[in-house]
């Protein structure tokens, strides 16, 4: 039989079969990106923003005295070693991220804060802030408000350069954003001393109200950075803190004055958060009663586990609450009987049950709504 030649053109080959290997990963690619895209979508981004309750570790990357990176602080953590939190574990917004569905998202200042982690939000809080600038000037340099939500800007810019603008915006809208502040505007501002610069110059009354005010404006800029879940918490009841009560309680009764200064100023908060929902027409805003949450747990403390609910767990003095908690202090072995880890501070458990409280509780504590019937609404 004869035979036929066949010329074969070897470099058309090659490039035929480097086409394919193109288009293949091409294909990859865009499946790659459409599964991003998809869990972006369907992550919850959390956003954190406040004072020393909150912070995971933002201090640790400024020169300032409010910190919290050295033993025993973080005895509990699962690494076992101090994080910048002020606690012996987890915080209240690491709680809130994990009940997300999330591990908690990072400090704003963080070096590993990029990525996926910069797409599940960031905690912009720093230890020692208030709602006024001069709350904490003691401290030096905190990261107060105003900066906090500069970051939060470069934040959204960061994440608009990697998936665009208008996601950058759904990410935002789509998340919860929740804010802590007050109790420095008390403690470490108009009650630092036996008499203070803020208290000569405002009666109690006064001074709530100036803080309030200013407080509602922080709130606003949140809803103008398009915020559309917020969680607003309560001042605890500052009268019952170790470290307050060192120099304003005689048998271990918590202070009257400190008391009534969160009271005024907890019931002024929720109005403001009506009246904020009232004129964005949504609900927007949520208020969370921290100061009845902690004394439900201070009034039946066995029914949680507690056995102490004076003493703070680490520190020193009068109820150990003199001075900081370093290696040093008294520390007690069962950090699970205790609700308050240092001076001012409440223990890991008592933070995982206040969270509790903040997504189930009834509208008693959690107003209008509570964090699982708010993450629900489409706003």
């Amino acid at each position: 039989m004869p035979t036929t030649s066949i010329s074969v053109n070897h470099s058309t080959v090659r490039s035929e079969k480097k086409m394919s290997r193109l288009v293949g990963s091409l294909v990859g690619l865009l499946v790659i990106l459409s599964c991003c895209f998809c869990d972006v979508k369907a992550a919850t981004a959390y956003f954190v923003f406040g004072d020393s309750l909150v912070d995971n570790g933002n201090n640790n990357y400024v020169a300032t005295t409010a910190r919290a990176d050295s033993y025993p602080y973080g005895i509990d953590y699962p690494t076992g070693r101090p994080t910048g939190r002020f606690s012996n574990g987890l915080n209240i917004a690491d709680f809130i991220s994990r009940k997300l569905g999330a591990e908690s998202v990072l400090p704003y200042l963080s070096p590993a804060l990029n990525g996926n982690a910069l797409l599940r939000g960031a905690n912009f809080a720093s230890a020692g802030v208030g709602i006024l600038n001069d709350t904490g000037v003691q401290f030096a340099n905190i990261i107060r408000m105003p900066q906090q939500f500069q970051y939060f800007i470069q934040y959204k810019n960061r994440v608009a350069q990697t998936l665009g603008a208008a996601a950058a915006d759904r990410l935002v809208a789509q998340g919860l954003m929740s804010i802590t502040l007050g109790g420095n505007d008390y403690v470490n501002n108009y009650y630092l001393l036996p008499v203070s610069a803020r208290s000569v110059q405002y009666t109690l009354p006064a001074y709530t109200q100036l803080i309030v005010s200013e407080y509602k404006k922080y709130l606003r800029r949140m809803y103008d950075l398009g915020g559309r879940r917020v969680l607003v918490t309560s001042t605890g009841p500052l009268g019952c803190a170790p470290g307050v009560k060192v120099s304003r309680s005689r048998n271990g009764e918590c202070a009257v004055e400190l008391q009534q200064a969160a009271s005024l100023f907890n019931s002024q908060l929720k109005s403001v958060i009506n009246q904020l929902n009232s004129e964005v027409s949504a609900q927007v805003f949520t208020f969370a009663d921290s100061y009845s949450m902690n004394m439900g747990l201070f009034n039946n403390p066995t029914a949680y586990g507690f056995v102490n609910t004076t003493d703070a767990c680490c520190g020193q003095g009068r109820y150990n609450g003199a001075g900081l908690c370093t290696a040093a202090s008294n520390l007690c072995s069962n950090r699970d009987t205790y609700l308050f880890w240092d001076n001012y501070h409440l223990s890991q458990k008592a933070n995982r049950i206040i969270v509790d409280e903040i997504f189930q509780g009834s509208s008693s504590v959690m107003s209008p709504l509570n964090l699982s019937q708010m993450m629900k609404l489409d706003n």
